[in-house]
């Protein structure tokens, strides 16, 4: 999926359901998301599983950036939502696959929130394009 200049920013295959709201959003050159769910863009289902729903979080995030114009190397910051705290340690394992450089990382903050219907963790994302 190119970017076309238009404000909004699909994850193909993966929705918000029956809210009538986009992935995200580019202006100029930031991306601002919406949640991005760890939902399977094959079938647009949520994995019950929470490894399985980090690993298709962070590439729907990838997906998301790519769309709007932008590689993982712009993200500047991620917030990480998760169901209870003991879910933590899923995030290191696609986090770390994604951005290996402890150099060359983009900021991260989870927090701890009462997600609904079967989520585990949900991610947001903010990239700056370009230099």
């Amino acid at each position: 999926m190119k970017y076309e200049g238009k404000r909004s920013i699909e994850v193909p295959g993966v929705t918000h359901g029956q809210t009538p709201i986009p992935m995200g959003a580019r202006k100029g050159n930031f991306i601002f998301s919406s949640g991005i769910a760890g939902k399977d863009p094959q079938t647009d289902t949520l994995p019950e599983d929470a490894q399985s729903q980090a690993r298709f979080a962070f590439q729907n995030m990838r997906t998301l950036v790519e769309a709007g114009g932008g590689t993982v190397n712009d993200i500047v910051r991620v917030t990480v939502f998760l169901k209870d705290g003991s879910l933590r340690p899923i995030v290191n394992p696609p986090w770390l696959e994604m951005f290996p450089d402890p150099e060359d990382r983009p900021a991260r903050h989870a927090q701890i929130v009462d997600l609904p219907g079967g989520m585990q963790i949900q991610l947001e994302v903010i990239a700056v394009l370009g230099d």
